[in-house]
């Protein structure tokens, strides 16, 4: 299955927001956890950016996952 890198870094942001929200974590919690811009959250949860591995490292230790969790979608 093929999917572009468009629809891939939207249905990221979306996971990403919604393990966020799961945890009660508001975009400026998770910033702050990260040590990264409230707005860079912002950005890579509506796919304004293509964010760096570095990033997503830290989002998932922010959200106590396994890096590999934040891939664990479905794609639409």
């Amino acid at each position: 299955m093929n999917i572009s890198e468009e629809t891939f870094i939207i249905n990221l942001g979306i996971h990403i927001r919604q393990l966020r929200e799961k945890k009660g974590l508001s975009q400026q919690g998770l910033a702050d956890d990260c040590n990264i811009s409230k707005s860079q959250i912002a950005r890579i949860e509506v796919a304004k950016i293509n964010t760096g591995v570095k990033t997503l490292v830290k989002i998932a230790n922010a959200l106590d996952i396994e890096p590999k969790e934040l891939f664990n979608f479905s794609t639409k």
